[in-house]
């Protein structure tokens, strides 16, 4: 006799503070064994936050399920980064259970705000591509478009920044030591990843050839998934990431031998793929392992969205009309010769068939504009991986250059293959040609793509091209971030504008209600308070709340110019100790953001700010007007922090570098005034704020082009203008660091001898009047605070809810 097996019937979970207790407790003894005497509060945060990863899934279930139901076309968003912060208070607030949290944890003896506290972010990225991609999956699940994010589950991340003695200290960001509650881990969904070894040629049963890839390498990728609730819509989508494993842990003969090392070696060897986010590539070692890295997520990732797809369908040539995959950047590209691959090799596709699927679902966000950033493979180190690969790559190019006219297109730009200096695989082209979508992400750099980066290919094929202006969501960056500002603004117009941020513009005749602008002030001022407490609590900073708070926040590179606000910063202290009035308020100047471990200008420059900032804290006749702080280890959780606070935002890199830029949107929706350069999206935000409320300084995009064709001389700068000539002296004499007097002279030499590659000094003079027009008009704070006001209700049009159905409506046909 045999049973029936179960029918499973799952309890829905009961809404409630009582429910959310039982969780809780629940979650306590019996997930991680603790009771109330032996509970840590870091339990109680993990126990809690199971809890409410408890409300997620039951609705990811239902909305998953949902989804398969109606068939749906999916999204497959792919990103070597996903800078997605903590995901407690986001999670807390998309799901709609503040109060009940806030309850909760009050009955139990808990203040949410300090249990929040401990968590770790998640250590997936480093900058803006990998926040704007944890935008984009907050939206994508605001909007209900169901998507995959897809990545890797770095086990450290990038680097914990620390700064001794002035300098930058990378160490381990070990945000997995205690495990994370918000991941799950699939060990059902384990994928193998090949490479090395062969190619051959093999005829099958009906006569044709075919290509058997015999790989010498084996690495298994498991999937973790984190969940991204949209915001009280019931709609989960998932940010799936591949963990490497070995196929082969342990090697018991050697371990029998005494060889305890070589025992675990091929499974270190393995694991290494996932181990750290952009390892140095300076090294051949290195390089290798980034390409590892690049194509262990894509393919896994293609496995596990053919899997899917084959659960429903079995005619690849209805793939594009179930798949849209969005590479972000060039890191992803691989991806379009492993689906070549797969549907040549493996599923016996024609190659027209297969080029023809492939083009219709893949599309190509670009990021740089930088032709150096442009990433491009050694073809020997190539092969050497990806035998296969490299020969669909061949044929796709040999395929490309003979279907267009060598009369009329510019062959060397648009070949794949790079001929020299050395023999290079170039990634953008293979993305640009293998999409049926390049996209740029503002107006100028979309431009800058067509007409400088790009242009054989915009006049190929000027249809593939567009422009998305990069966006920010507003639940994180607005109503999480600064609880202050945005209960003033639902209490002001309703909180419509938290899914709609054009509703914003209803602030606009705010400006000059006299009661709400000193509302507004006060708002500012409880954050400057708060932050100024934040940095005296941690680093033992004293700030001065009534000093004006500007903030350069980014990743430290010579094009962002972190350099050139610290000349002007050289600039007011010399003319102060000079006896001059060069500012009329209190200044206090902060900086935050990583330098790459292996870029030593830019590890220098961090040098030179702190020992500036060390500098004038030593001078009685400085140290009350201004201030300047590094703020280490720049994240998200400090973002959120910051930009509540922020007065003024520093996006001054040398036109026609940045490609976008988000930190300045994020600046913006909070109150604070751009100061920055016709660069990336400063030109939107001063169109949608108007001239008046943002400071525009310095040389345009075809001005810097026109200078530098002219033949740029950094030196007639410095001897016309004896403010700057000053300045350059003062670094190299040595004043700042007096037991290493030439310590900065590789940054005098830059700006000198090496011609001034992203033109500070062509900028420093405009640069140092629109910083006065600036501390003029901050002494006037009913004037200050109208404009801040106006920058707030013009943001609508940098929602990453308004990106997002853009992409699905132009390019992924949602």
């Amino acid at each position: 006799m045999t049973s029936k097996p179960y029918s499973f019937s799952f309890p829905d979970l009961k809404p409630g503070v009582d429910e959310m207790i039982r969780r809780f407790l629940q979650n306590l003894k019996f997930g991680l064994g603790k009771d109330q005497f032996s509970a840590t509060p870091f339990d109680c945060y993990t126990a809690f936050s199971h809890t409410i990863r408890d409300y997620l899934v039951d609705r990811w279930c239902a909305y998953q399920q949902s989804q398969y139901a109606l068939d749906a076309k999916r999204v497959y968003y792919l990103s070597l980064e996903f800078l997605i912060g903590r995901s407690l208070g986001n999670a807390i607030l998309n799901l709609d259970l503040a109060t009940e949290s806030a309850n909760a944890l009050e009955r139990l003896g808990f203040d949410l705000s300090l249990l929040s506290e401990l968590e770790w972010d998640a250590g997936l990225g480093n900058g803006g591509l990998g926040r704007l991609a944890a935008c984009f999956l907050d939206s994508l699940a605001c909007l209900g478009i169901p998507a995959y994010g897809y990545g890797i589950r770095y086990e450290y991340g990038i680097f914990m920044q620390h700064i001794k003695d002035g300098y930058q200290i990378e160490t381990p960001d070990n945000w997995l030591r205690y495990g994370s509650p918000w991941e799950i881990g699939h060990s059902e969904h384990l994928f193998p990843v090949r490479f090395g070894g062969s190619v051959e040629f093999i005829q099958d049963a009906k006569g044709r050839h075919k290509a058997r890839w015999n790989s010498a390498e084996t690495v298994m990728a498991m999937a973790y998934d984190i969940l991204i609730p949209g915001y009280r819509n019931d709609a989960i989508n998932t940010l799936r990431l591949w963990s490497a494993k070995s196929s082969r842990d342990f090697n018991l003969n050697y371990f029998n031998q005494g060889d305890y090392i070589n025992s675990v070696a091929d499974k270190n060897h393995s694991e290494m793929i996932s181990k750290v986010l952009y390892p140095k590539d300076d090294t051949l070692q290195g390089k290798e392992l980034r390409l590892k890295q690049e194509y262990f997520f894509v393919s896994a990732t293609l496995q596990d969205i053919i899997r899917r797809f084959l659960k429903k369908e079995s005619d690849f040539r209805k793939f594009p009309d179930r798949v849209a995959i969005q590479l972000n950047d060039t890191h992803p590209a691989i991806a379009i010769a492993d689906l070549m691959r797969i549907l040549v090799d493996e599923k016996d596709l024609p190659w027209d068939v297969a080029w023809e699927i492939t083009t219709k679902t893949f599309a190509y966000t670009n990021h740089t504009i930088l032709p150096e950033a442009l990433e491009t493979w050694e073809v020997d180190l190539f092969g050497n991986l990806l035998p296969r690969h490299l020969q669909i790559i061949y044929e796709i190019n040999h395929r490309f250059l003979n279907s267009i006219s060598a009369s009329t297109a510019d062959i060397s730009a648009l070949s794949l293959i790079q001929e020299s200096p050395v023999k290079a695989v170039r990634m953008a082209n293979l993305a640009i040609h293998g999409s049926h979508s390049i996209n740029g992400v503002s107006a100028l750099h979309t431009d800058l793509l067509k007409t400088l980066i790009f242009p054989a290919f915009y006049a190929l094929t000027p249809q593939k091209f567009n422009n998305k202006t990069n966006g920010i969501t507003p639940r994180r960056w607005l109503k999480l971030a600064n609880p202050g500002l945005s209960d003033l603004i639902s209490d002001a117009i309703g909180d419509a504008w938290i899914c709609d941020l054009d509703e914003l513009e209803r602030l606009i005749p705010f400006a000059r209600d006299s009661h709400f602008c000193d509302a507004f002030q006060n708002a500012k001022y409880r954050n400057k308070l708060a932050f100024a407490g934040y940095l005296k609590s941690i680093h033992g900073f004293e700030v001065h709340p009534d000093s004006i708070f500007d903030f350069q926040t980014k990743r430290i590179h010579e094009y962002k110019r972190q350099l050139l606000n610290a000349l002007h910063i050289i600039h007011l202290a010399l003319s102060i100790l000079d006896g001059e009035r060069p500012m009329r308020n209190p200044h206090s100047f902060f900086f935050a953001g990583k330098a790459a471990p292996g870029y030593a200008m830019a590890k220098l420059i961090i040098k030179l700010i702190t020992s500036i900032g060390d500098w004038i804290s030593r001078q009685p006749k400085l140290n009350k007007q201004i201030s300047v702080f590094f703020l280490p280890n720049y994240r998200v959780t400090l973002a959120e922090r910051i930009m509540p606070a922020a007065e003024v935002s520093q996006q001054i890199s040398m036109a026609s570098t940045e490609a976008s830029g988000t930190g300045n949107m994020k600046f913006a929706l909070n109150g604070a005034l751009t100061i920055g350069t016709l660069d990336g999206a400063n030109i939107e935000i001063m169109e949608a704020v108007g001239q008046d409320n943002i400071y525009i300084f310095g040389l345009n995009a075809s001005e810097i082009a026109t200078l530098k064709s002219s033949g740029y001389n950094p030196s007639h700068y410095i001897n016309s203008d004896p403010r700057l000539h000053r300045v350059i002296d003062f670094i190299a004499s040595g004043a700042l660091s007096p037991k290493d007097p030439t310590l900065f002279a590789p940054i005098v030499a830059e700006l000198t001898v090496n011609l001034d590659r992203y033109c500070h000094l062509a900028d420093f003079d405009d640069y140092l009047r629109v910083m006065a027009v600036l501390d003029r008009d901050y002494c006037n704070q009913a004037l200050w605070t109208g404009k801040s006001i106006l920058n707030v209700a013009n943001m609508g049009r940098f929602s990453s809810d308004k990106v997002i159905q853009n992409y699905a409506r132009e390019i992924w046909k949602i």
